[in-house]
Formats: C-alpha cells, sequence, structure tokens
C-alpha cells in the first residue's frame, strides 16, 4: 500500500555552501555570492533605476535556488521603491530546497536577515506547479513555479521589465538556455525588457538574439572576467492611474476579488441587496478541500492549487479556522487505488496526503470504517470571519442591469438610477450573476445542511456526504444535491437524508444525533454542465464584464485563486494562474466548444444590455 511520496534534498552542502545534486554546480560564488547578485542581476537590469516613477514592476528569473538573487532584489527594492509601488517576481525552479536549506544559505549575508526571515517563514513548498509568496510589508509578490522552465514560462501570463538568467552553467543544464526558453523569456516580456546574466557562453548570445534581445558583453564580477547583459526594443508605457472596481456579490466569491484588488493597491467597491454572505457562503461551518482526480490532469492540478492557496490565505485570516485536516473514505472497491494515485502525487505536498488503512481510519473515527484519504492541508473554516475580514465594507444596492457607456460601465438599479460608475465590474453573484451577464450556462443546486451544539465531533470526514466540527464545538452535516431546485425553506425529508447518509457510514454518530435538537441551514449553489467555475470575461451580449460564479459546493476551495487571477487580468498585472488551468475555467469554453461542432449559438435577450 502507497502511502505517501518524498523529495531527496536537491542540495550538497560542501563548506557550508550549497551544491546542486542534479547538476553538481554551485547555486552561488563562494567567494562573496551577494556581492555577484548585486553585480550581476541588479547592475545588469539597471535597477533601481529601471523602476523609478512605475506603479508597478515585473521581474522575471529563471533559477529560483537558495533565493539569494531575490533577497537582494527584495533588499533593494525595500530601501528605493516608490511609494504605493508593486513588485512582482516570477522565478522558475525544477529543484527546489526547502525553507531550511534555504536559510542556512543566506544565513551566510546577515545584512540580508530581515528580508531572509520574511522569505523563508513564507517559503513555497515542493509540490509541482505555482506557488505564490505575499510580501505586503514591501509591498511585493513572488509566485514560484516548481517546472522545468519550459514548461512554467508556457504558463505564465507574463510580462516582465527585467530577467534574472541564472540557471545552472549551459554545460551542466542545457535545457534552461535552449533557444526555445530564450523565445518564451522574450515572448514573457514587456517592450525594453532588460535581461542580465553571468554567462557569456556562445550559445546562450546567439538564443538570445535571435529571440530579439541586443545583447552586450560587460567586465564580470570576481572571477569571472565576463557578462551579458541584453534588452529588448521598445519603451514599456505606464499604464494610467488606478481604476475604479465595482463588485457585485458578498459571498466567498465578490469577498475574495475585494482582498484580490485591495492586494494589487486597488480598493473595489462590494454592492450585494442581501448583505455579506447571504447565500451558500453563510454556512455555520465549511470544509475547504480539494476534488480528488486521480487522473492528475490539468483539473487536479487546478484544485491542488486553489486548495494550497486558499489554506495559505485562511491560515492568515484571524478566527478563519476551525480545524485542520479532514478524512476521505473510501466509498466503492477502486478508491483504495485511487487514494494510492493521489497519495503518491506531485501535485502535493510530501505526506500532505497519506492512504490510510482500514485500522488506521477506524482508530482516527472510534468507529468502524474502511479504507481512507488523511487530507493534511484540508480546513473546517468559519466562513463569517473570513467574508468580515476580506469584504469588511458592503454598499446594500440591488444592481439590476449593467450598461457599458464611453468605457465606462454604470451600474443601475431595478427603477433605473445610477448605482455607481466604474471602470472594472465584476459579477460575483452565484446564479444571479446571469440577470447581468447573460449566457453564462449555470444551473442552480440545492444544498441542505444539518447541525447541532448538542453532539461533538472532532475529524473533518468525507464519505460522498460529510461531518464536520463547529465552532460551538457541535458537529454539521450534509449536503444535499439536488439540481434545478431552488426551494428556500429547510425540507424534513432532506434533514432526514442527512442523517441516513451519517447512518450507513457512522452509525455511532448517528445514533447521537437521533436524540439531539437539530438545525438545518439551505442554500442555492450555482454551478456548470462541465463542473467548472467561471472565472474570465463574460461572452456577448456583456463583453468586458468579468464573472466569478459556478464555484458549486467548492467555493471556499477555488474563489481565492480564481479571483487573483481575475483582478490580475483586469488590472494587467501576472496571474498566478498557469494558462492551461486559466482556459478551465475561462467563460467562453462552452461558445467555443459549440463553435468546433458547428453548432451556432442561439440568440439571447438580454435585461443587462
Amino acid at each position: 500500500m502507497s502511502d505517501t511520496h518524498s523529495l531527496p534534498s536537491a542540495v550538497i552542502w560542501e563548506d557550508g555552501a550549497p551544491r546542486s545534486r542534479r547538476y553538481g554546480d554551485v547555486y552561488f560564488s563562494r567567494d562573496d555570492g551577494l556581492a555577484e547578485s548585486r553585480a550581476v542581476f541588479l547592475t545588469g537590469c539597471d535597477l533601481p533605476a529601471a523602476w523609478a516613477g512605475r506603479r508597478r514592476f515585473v521581474v522575471g528569473e529563471l533559477g529560483f535556488g537558495a533565493a539569494l538573487n531575490i533577497a537582494a532584489l527584495l533588499d533593494l527594492w525595500d530601501r528605493t521603491r516608490e511609494p504605493g509601488a508593486r513588485l512582482h517576481v516570477f522565478t522558475i525552479e525544477a529543484n527546489p530546497l526547502t525553507a531550511a536549506e534555504a536559510a542556512r544559505a543566506l544565513g551566510a549575508w546577515p545584512e540580508l536577515a530581515p528580508i531572509t526571515r520574511l522569505l523563508t517563514a513564507r517559503w513555497p513548498g515542493q509540490a509541482r506547479g505555482f506557488h505564490r509568496i505575499d510580501l505586503p510589508e514591501l509591498g511585493a509578490v513572488i509566485d514560484v513555479a516548481i517546472l522545468e522552465a519550459g514548461d512554467a514560462l508556457s504558463g505564465w501570463s507574463g510580462p516582465a521589465d527585467a530577467w534574472f538568467l541564472d540557471g545552472f552553467a549551459p554545460a551542466l543544464n542545457a535545457d534552461i538556455w535552449r533557444d526555445e526558453v530564450m523565445a518564451l523569456v522574450a515572448a514573457r516580456s514587456a517592450p525594453g525588457a532588460r535581461a542580465a546574466t553571468y554567462t557569456v557562453a556562445g550559445a546562450v548570445r546567439r538564443a538570445l538574439a535571435a529571440a530579439g534581445f541586443a545583447v552586450e558583453r560587460r567586465p564580470g564580477h570576481g572571477r569571472k572576467r565576463e557578462r551579458l547583459e541584453a534588452r529588448l526594443p521598445g519603451t514599456c508605457v505606464e499604464p494610467p492611474g488606478p481604476p475604479t472596481v465595482a463588485i457585485v456579490g458578498a459571498g466567498i466569491a465578490g469577498a475574495s476579488l475585494a482582498r484580490a484588488f485591495r492586494d494589487l493597491d486597488v480598493e473595489a467597491r462590494v454592492f450585494d441587496s442581501q448583505g455579506r454572505g447571504a447565500g451558500a457562503s453563510g454556512a455555520p461551518a465549511g470544509l475547504m478541500a480539494p476534488r480528488l482526480d486521480a487522473g492528475l490532469g490539468p483539473a487536479a492540478a487546478l484544485f491542488a492549487q486553489a486548495a494550497r492557496r486558499a489554506a495559505r490565505l485562511y491560515d492568515a485570516t484571524p478566527g478563519a479556522v476551525i480545524k485542520s485536516g479532514a478524512l476521505q473514505l473510501a466509498g466503492g472497491p477502486k478508491d483504495p487505488a485511487r487514494f494510492d494515485t493521489i497519495a503518491g502525487s506531485d501535485l502535493f505536498e510530501p505526506g500532505a496526503m497519506r492512504r490510510l488503512s482500514p485500522a488506521q481510519t477506524s482508530a482516527q473515527l472510534g468507529e468502524t470504517v474502511g479504507d481512507g484519504l488523511s487530507m493534511r492541508e484540508a480546513l473546517v473554516i468559519r466562513p463569517a470571519a473570513i467574508l468580515d475580514a476580506w469584504a469588511p465594507r458592503i454598499t446594500p444596492a440591488k444592481v439590476a442591469r449593467i450598461v457599458g457607456v464611453d468605457g465606462a460601465w454604470r451600474l443601475l438599479a431595478p427603477d433605473g438610477a445610477l448605482i455607481a460608475q466604474v471602470d472594472i465590474v465584476c459579477v460575483a453573484s452565484a446564479m444571479a450573476a446571469e440577470d447581468l451577464a447573460p449566457d453564462l450556462n449555470l444551473t442552480p443546486v440545492r444544498g441542505q445542511l444539518t447541525y447541532t451544539h448538542a453532539v461533538g465531533w472532532q475529524q473533518a470526514t468525507v464519505f460522498g456526504a460529510y461531518v464536520i466540527p463547529t465552532l460551538a464545538g457541535g458537529v454539521l452535516l450534509g449536503a444535499t444535491h439536488d439540481r434545478d431546485d431552488t426551494t428556500p425553506e429547510a425540507r424534513p425529508d432532506d434533514r432526514r437524508r442527512n442523517l441516513a447518509a451519517v447512518a450507513a457510514v457512522l452509525p455511532d454518530l448517528a445514533r447521537g444525533l437521533g436524540e439531539a435538537a437539530l438545525e438545518d441551514w439551505t442554500a442555492v449553489r450555482a454551478t456548470t454542465r462541465d463542473y467548472f467555475p467561471l472565472a474570465g470575461a463574460a461572452a456577448a451580449p456583456q463583453p468586458g464584464v468579468l464573472v466569478l460564479t459556478g464555484l458549486g459546493s467548492r467555493g471556499f476551495c477555488l474563489a481565492p485563486l480564481l479571483a487573483e487571477h481575475l483582478a490580475a487580468r483586469a488590472l494587467g498585472a501576472p496571474s498566478p494562474l498557469p494558462a492551461a488551468l486559466a482556459a478551465l475555467v475561462e467563460p467562453g469554453r462552452f461558445a467555443a466548444r459549440a463553435a468546433r461542432k458547428g453548432r451556432p449559438r442561439p440568440p439571447t435577450e438580454s435585461a443587462a444590455s
């Protein structure tokens, strides 16, 4: 039985300095790696002069390593940045170090100690995919791609204003210096972007020149006689001042958008006629866990990255987490093999998914059950704490129509009165989103939860249905799943369905529930026919309106990451979501599929036009 996967250390230590186990090369100069980073990469990219007067500056890097270049960059940025400016870093590492290894390596430079502490405290994991490090103290954010360079660059949206090309020596790691990789670097660059590297190898010079860079040799640092500087033609144009933004909907989608825009230094206004968390996001407690997919393809990668990001953000939100960890129980004969596959996948952190035997699961739950999968990074969360923290100010208003006028958007009340006029509008109002941005292909799904404060339960447990602990020391169970049902009232039959689902798997718990005073909670969730959410620009008749909806029962898993993707797209900032995963949630995918099959879309009458 497979239990988990583990990664060997990426480094070998020689006289206190790290050397790559895979490539045999050093991570930085033993003479003075920090001085070399500053001379080769910071000076080579004309920093800090290049970011003078800029509100946003983007740096790309090949070779995150022990993060010495990034620590030097952050140190310079912190000392010279414009007030309110934002630094975005995108860096790539196929063989990640641990936080402890990075701290040991960076400890050679005490002058970087404040930066080192921040970086290593929020160090990315080792799972395959994109990881985000938030550094609000420095006005910076870092996206680390744990991937090979070509895959990482193909997935990133860019564009970078500067590049640190710091892969291991071309003779030892030729793949990262290939013509195709340098072409991707150029394609992910802004006009006038600069690139710098320590190597002057002929293959590297030719690859950069072929990608469109003007390449020059410069005096090197220390023992290296020369280094390279390169620049693309053109001049980067600073976009106009911060736009005005409106968000319609104050559930987890709207609150996540408000937080994402705020992190990009834009304060959005949130409108909801029913107040914060009035829909499916207002449950007494919720479970944040990824959808498990043993295919391990793009869908599995989307949910793994979303859950990883949500967990980090919820852990940082006071009062948001009720309990960490969850146990998925096998529901059929194929599940143990599926659990083995998932536990061994590099989409998750080592040990985050752990296969359990029937004896182990039974011991955890105190009931006789079958095989299980321990999900260490799943969370039982308190929705109200998250919504309050992320969307503290709500404007109570009913937005009935959105009208585009002269490049702006007008939000209109049912009587036609103007509520607001903004540059960017995001619709995050679940099923009601179709009233403002038609043709979203949404389907309502009614869910009913049952809960009590009279019976306790400590272990979040999933078995088709689920049971989770509540903040008050009780237990919540559910939820029913009824498509095309919008009945708002709680139903006794649905309570019985919830209790029956628990009784079939956890009979001892069910007996205790049968004697307790129970309450019910209902809501209607929005989903799509392919079960993936919508995060992007709406199609006709409302092109340009941004939507985040169709999250189904996974809103607390998906919304934080997808909101960051949408906010970045709206403001022209780098997205944390790889291109292949963004395509899964693009609202226009249904129309594109229909067009490929030669089926014209029927015309739609719109109240929003």
